[in-house]
């Protein structure tokens, strides 16, 4: 049966009373549909669009979703985030807007408010709706190796409303005690409640081919609050596929490696 994207659809939800149904669709690599009434909206980093029907409108501007004006400018594009930001709204009645996963994972939809705000990882938001701000929160440099020289950088959710995360592999949630511990490797790191504080730490005299260097860097997380874990890191994905990646030949022209077993 054909369904219509303008029109209700059935698996639709508002569980998180949002004002904002949605489904999440797929296991491995899903996608988030969002059904906006007419005049509501929601927002995303640009570039996040995978597609949507002919009655929604989108509008890319540096103000929406980092708080406003040129302060939450400025941070975001300090802290090394995008800048612009693309709100989307349904202008000629009921309309969808979806996003797809980039890596196999999970997406998931998360409840904010003065009370409940979170920290997401890097490239770990997804979209939001349109009272929910994203602003650069936590950086700190873990050498060349680690996150193609970029560091660690963590962003800070507040606002009003829903945000929706993307969240690579399997998920662990975790939840932490007043004054309870948890080290992790900073690429598994992958959403956290504000009330939880994090601490990069160093462990010396370990060398890993992926940071370079004889030093680990673990963040540690300290309770109370829940934190969700991710299974899967870009550095360990980008290490994995390194060996069956096209190499350069000996003559200077792209070669192929070609391996046997393990």
């Amino acid at each position: 049966m054909t369904e219509s994207l303008d029109g209700a659809l059935p698996d639709f939800s508002d569980s998180d009373h949002s004002g904002v149904a949605h489904r999440i669709v797929g296991s491995t690599m899903p996608v988030l549909e969002v059904q906006l009434q007419q005049g509501q909206s929601v927002v995303s980093q640009g570039g996040e669009l995978s597609w949507m029907t002919p009655s929604v409108t989108m509008a890319t501007s540096a103000g929406a979703g980092g708080g406003g004006g040129l302060g939450g400018i400025l941070k975001r594009a300090v802290g090394g985030a995008t800048i612009f930001m693309t709100e989307f709204t349904a202008t000629a009645g009921t309309g969808t807007v979806a996003f797809a996963a980039k890596m196999p994972g999970h997406i998931k939809a998360i409840s904010v408010d003065a009370s409940r705000e979170w920290m997401v990882s890097r490239h770990g938001f997804l979209a939001a709706t349109p009272d929910v701000t994203l602003n650069p929160s936590f950086q700190q440099k873990l050498g060349v190796g680690i996150f193609s020289g970029n560091g660690f950088i963590m962003q800070r959710i507040a606002g009003q409303g829903t945000a929706w995360i993307e969240l690579s592999g399997e998920l662990v949630t975790y939840d932490l005690a007043a004054g309870e511990s948890l080290l992790v490797h900073p690429g598994h790191v992958g959403l956290f409640e504000a009330s939880v504080s994090l601490e990069i730490t160093q462990v010396k005299g370990i060398k890993n081919i992926l940071f370079g260097a004889d030093t680990l860097f673990l963040a540690k997380l300290t309770g109370p609050g829940k934190v969700y874990l991710q299974t899967l890191t870009l550095p360990g994905l980008a290490h994995a596929l390194t060996p069956y990646l096209p190499q350069s030949s000996s003559n200077g022209g792209p070669g192929v490696r070609i391996g046997f077993g393990n």
